[in-house]
């Protein structure tokens, strides 16, 4: 991770989610891989429930969780997992939006989409923000583990997500929100 105050130079948050359909009808959510909070503390603040804030970095979680504190959130649940090697520990169809952001570029990005799939209500959203495809962003994984978003869109059909919508989040990222349909799938 980039320092903190470089890592949210690059966004605004608030707006971004509003973007990817983050709203007031979304009672329970989760990201996962929360960072320092710069996406979960808004997005806390915009649904009605529960905001589940998964990091496999302890200071990461204990930053989430402070930052929660000073906005006066009640309804932050950070937990340190490992959430690629042994699931969010969420219920099945438990949440009705999943954040994936900046994170697809792991070794088997499937699994987090199955993981997303396992935990979304029917008519639930996934959220997916990434980098650009282009050596010209000032940080991100390096191009040959970079997705393209045509990647993530197919990865996330693979998982049973479909109507993905596309967004350029300038000036470094793009986004794409699918829906969960139908019953949920045996994975």
């Amino acid at each position: 991770m980039p320092h903190k105050e470089m890592w949210e130079g690059f966004f605004n948050p608030a707006q971004t989610l509003a973007v990817m359909g983050l709203d007031k009808d979304v009672t329970d959510a989760a990201e996962f891989g929360c960072g320092y909070g710069t996406f979960t503390i808004p997005a806390a603040k915009m649904i009605r429930g529960a905001m589940h804030a998964i990091d496999i970095d302890a200071e990461m979680v204990a930053q989430t969780k402070e930052a929660a504190g000073k906005a006066g959130l009640k309804n932050v649940n950070a937990v340190l997992r490992d959430f690629v090697a042994e699931g969010t520990g969420l219920n099945n169809e438990s949440v009705d939006y999943v954040m994936l952001f900046n994170i697809l570029h792991i070794e088997d990005p499937g699994a987090l989409l199955r993981e997303a799939w396992r935990i979304l209500r029917r008519g639930g959203k996934l959220g997916i923000i990434h980098w650009n495809y282009d050596p010209a962003t000032p940080r991100g994984p390096s191009m040959d583990i970079r997705p393209k978003p045509e990647q993530c869109i197919q990865w996330a059909r693979e998982a049973g997500f479909s109507g993905p919508v596309q967004y350029d989040l300038k000036p470094y990222h793009y986004g794409i929100v699918l829906t969960k349909q139908g019953a949920i799938r045996r994975i």
